[in-house]
């Protein structure tokens, strides 16, 4: 008898960093369900955005590949579905799949997130094999309507009753026990909007918010009142900015607050169906945001507030429970999770398979290529940059002035102390520079400006078939 195929139920939310749970020691965290999870789980505690910005960590997770091989450069342009996706080996190997919730790959146009042409991502290939349930928008940040809405399959706006991730995760009971009846193995992805800003206590449910409404939250030991001279516009403080900080951080720890609670209706389900010994559970983050740390705010940068994301697997007892410190990086996510599931990885994908880490609690070099390509969302030069994360030290360049950055993250986690000229480190900088320049070589990655890509690899925010 063949032996029953794992679902899969991969939950990720946006803009949440691996410091903002209490897991991980964040004392104003409320995340007592999530915190709970974790003592369940193998905790790949060295996860990292592999390129920190919304659109490209979806391209990567959903290919495998690098930004320099999906194209997904910035924000806000629309991928080419030539692709072999994790959802086309789900299909052909017999899984229903389901998708709720933000897509972030499909608009060809700066802004303008509620036209249906932005919006609506029409069945078909723009879906990259999402051909089962799929109850997505694009993006958007506004989680009541009438702004937060989402479409099935025509260009109707259907409109959140409730609160979004309330509402979504109503969404994502119900094909829970749909699956759980037609009895086939499923993957369900679930992409919240939170805690993505914008961060007004509107925003936020009131019961979340109170939790908050009384809390200071004191800078960081890193944070700088000067801008980053390497931000882009999203990652600049405007003036009178930098007082909205703590401000901001209730909302968003009341946004966290709030998926903590949306998780563990999710987790009651699966026990509830029976499931819990069947499925693979995911709980992770698309990447973090900087909160004036280093003079930044947002993300797309190679600092441990932008880079680092909680990640949380469960399948039943199978898996040895505790912190597992291999690196991880988002182009890994699909070969390991296909490679656990006993379903083929296209010869397509770049990233590691690390499924024997996880499954025997091992641990081994993995080291994490991470880049930027560009802007936010908008097209211009002077802020790219390429990075190698080990499970200890950090090391990133940027492409227009060649300044150099090395951080020992386990001694210095606050990334205080760059030690690039450090003659002690030495050895470490130049292995680490070496692979990383080695790693860039086996991808075709040339450290392009910006403009390059805008010249040979998309036409009117379109990404082309072919990458020139």
């Amino acid at each position: 008898m063949a032996e029953k195929k794992p679902n899969l139920i991969y939950v990720f939310a946006d803009q949440l960093r691996y410091s903002s749970v209490g897991y991980n020691g964040d004392a104003l965290a409320h995340t007592p369900n999530i915190d709970a999870f974790s003592e369940e789980c193998a905790v790949m505690d060295n996860t990292v955005s592999g390129h920190p910005v919304c659109s490209p960590y979806r391209a990567s997770l959903l290919t495998g590949q690098y930004t320099t091989s999906t194209g997904m450069v910035i924000n806000e342009i629309r991928i080419n579905p030539n692709h072999r996706c994790f959802a086309h080996v789900l299909n052909e190997n017999g899984y229903e799949t389901s998708y709720i919730g933000k897509w972030h790959m499909y608009a060809a146009q700066l802004g303008h997130h509620y036209d249906v042409k932005n919006s609506f991502i029409p069945p078909g290939p723009d879906r990259l094999g999402f051909d089962g349930y799929f109850a997505a928008y694009n993006f958007h940040h506004e989680y009541y309507a009438p702004k937060a809405y989402y479409h099935l399959d025509t260009n109707e706006k259907i409109y959140c009753t409730k609160y979004e991730p309330d509402q979504q995760t109503d969404m994502a009971i119900e094909r829970i026990r749909a699956h759980k009846a037609d009895g086939k193995p499923f993957a369900l992805f679930l992409s919240y909007g939170t805690p993505h800003d914008p961060w007004s206590p509107e925003n936020v449910p009131p019961e979340y918010y109170d939790l908050f409404r009384d809390v200071d939250f004191p800078p960081p030991p890193n944070y700088k009142k000067h801008n980053d001279p390497h931000a882009d516009g999203w990652a600049r403080f405007l003036p009178g900015k930098r007082s909205k900080i703590s401000d901001w951080k209730k909302v968003y720890y009341a946004m966290v607050a709030n998926l903590d609670a949306n998780v563990a209706r999710l987790l009651e389900a699966v026990q509830n169906e029976g499931l819990a010994d069947d499925t693979i559970f995911v709980f992770t983050s698309d990447h973090g945001e900087m909160f004036g740390a280093q003079g930044r705010h947002a993300k797309n940068i190679f600092y441990e507030e932008s880079v680092r994301v909680p990640f949380l697997i469960r399948w039943g007892d199978k898996l040895p429970r505790g912190k597992n410190y291999t690196c991880f990086n988002t182009v890994d996510i699909m070969p390991t999770l296909l490679t656990m599931m006993g379903l083929p990885v296209p010869d397509t994908v770049q990233g590691t398979d690390i499924s024997d880490c996880i499954q025997n609690g091992t641990r081994r070099e993995n080291n994490c290529l991470m880049m930027g390509t560009g802007p936010t969302a908008i097209y211009g030069n002077g802020v790219e940059w390429r990075g190698i994360r080990s499970d200890r030290y950090t090391y990133a360049t940027y492409k227009c002035d060649g300044s150099e950055y090395l951080f020992d993250n386990q001694d210095d986690p606050y990334q205080l102390h760059n030690l690039i000229h450090s003659p002690e480190h030495a050895q470490v900088l130049h292995a680490l520079r070496e692979q990383m320049y080695a790693m860039m070589r086996r991808i075709g990655d040339n450290f392009e400006k910006n403009s390059y890509y805008k010249k040979h690899w998309v036409d009117h925010r379109k990404i082309l078939p072919e990458l020139k």
